[in-house]
């Protein structure tokens, strides 16, 4: 059985990371471990590159937590100022003893007042619960889920991109 190791404790990621691992490799054993470690980059990355570094960090930090992984996944949000407009999104980074994959999800708008309250220093998920009047949003449907109505919640959101970031490891011959 391969071991997992995705670099946070939040369900919603650890069964996006679940759902895109097995739908790639559904004719092989996984077991799937959560761990808390840091991103380096701020609580709230505020551009696609810290985004991406917050992700990657994960994964390296992971790895120097528990080294007998087969896959070590970091999954960062992160949102960035466009013209007048706040676009949201993640990166997923998985690594492996010798290769590395990377996806970003599909990005999206953010209302006015959500982004009011991001740029008087909260983090999405906490301005998502004042403006929707929710509880812990980011373990849940997040922004993405509120936006659509649960068309997309957050754990599909994530689900794409991690399948996306696992090409390199279901084509080793061409990556």
């Amino acid at each position: 059985m391969k071991k997992i190791i995705i670099a946070s404790k939040n369900p919603v990621k650890i069964q996006a990371v679940k759902n895109g691992v097995e739908k790639m490799f559904p004719n092989q054993e996984f077991e799937f471990i959560g761990v808390s470690v840091p991103s380096n980059v701020a609580d709230q990355p505020l551009s696609n590159s810290e985004t991406f570094l917050g992700a990657k960090n994960r994964a390296d930090n992971a790895s120097k937590e528990i080294k007998d992984a087969h896959f070590y996944v970091g999954i960062e949000g992160g949102i960035e100022q466009m013209d007048n407009e706040m676009e949201a999104f993640a990166w997923i980074v998985v690594k492996s003893a010798s290769k590395f994959g990377k996806s970003k999800t599909a990005t999206f708008f953010l209302p006015k007042e959500v982004v009011s309250l991001i740029k008087e220093g909260k983090e999405l998920g906490e301005a998502d619960d004042i403006v929707f009047n929710r509880k812990n949003s980011k373990q849940e449907d997040g922004a993405v889920g509120i936006l659509t109505g649960n068309i997309i919640d957050r754990t599909k959101y994530y689900t794409e991109a991690v399948i996306l970031a696992l090409i390199p490891f279901k084509n080793n011959d061409l990556y």
